[in-house]
């Protein structure tokens, strides 16, 4: 796999199914015997069926970030600082160790933006990265700065949601 060119994927914008397009070029990968490693920032809850899916799929490793509840902009707690410097440490392993051909770094748009993780420590991160591993930021609120390294956007744009008929979260769906 040295032999191929890695890139950097972000998937952005206020539609659903950023992380969903991740797990799917995820999947993908695996099929092709490849390693991947995702890194769930702002996410902790064991419920998630990408959690409960990946353990049956082989080359795939996934570690959650973040407490199983919902994190206010400008008001984060100690314990999400925590996690996410946590995060951003392994982030920094699993890139610079070129094991894995294929590593997400699921909503660190969104950290970076409510202020968890740096811009120019994600900046560092696509630094890093050996050539032939391809990297993958999802979440909204994709920085310029960031955007401008990437060789592929996605902006993910909400057309119509279930939620506006008051249709909740469902198993499988959002989660």
């Amino acid at each position: 796999m040295k032999n191929r060119k890695g890139l950097v994927m972000i998937y952005t914008g206020d539609g659903k199914g950023k992380t969903t397009a991740a797990l799917g070029l995820a999947l993908r990968a695996i099929g092709h015997g490849q390693k991947v490693y995702m890194i769930q920032f702002m996410k902790g809850s064991p419920n998630y069926g990408e959690i409960k899916a990946t353990k049956y799929l082989p080359n795939f490793e996934i570690v959650q970030k973040g407490r199983d509840a919902f994190v206010k902009k400008n008001e984060p707690l100690k314990e999400d600082l925590e996690l996410a410097n946590e995060g951003l440490e392994l982030a920094r392993e699993i890139i610079s160790s070129g094991e894995y051909d294929l590593v997400i770094l699921d909503e660190i748009n969104v950290a970076v933006d409510y202020g968890l993780v740096k811009e120019e420590d994600v900046l560092d991160l696509i630094e890093i990265k050996p050539s032939w591993v391809t990297l993958v930021l999802t979440g909204r609120y994709a920085h310029d700065r960031i955007l401008e390294k990437a060789d592929m956007v996605s902006d993910v744009k909400e057309v119509r949601h279930h939620y506006q008929n008051g249709i909740e979260a469902q198993e499988g769906i959002e989660y």
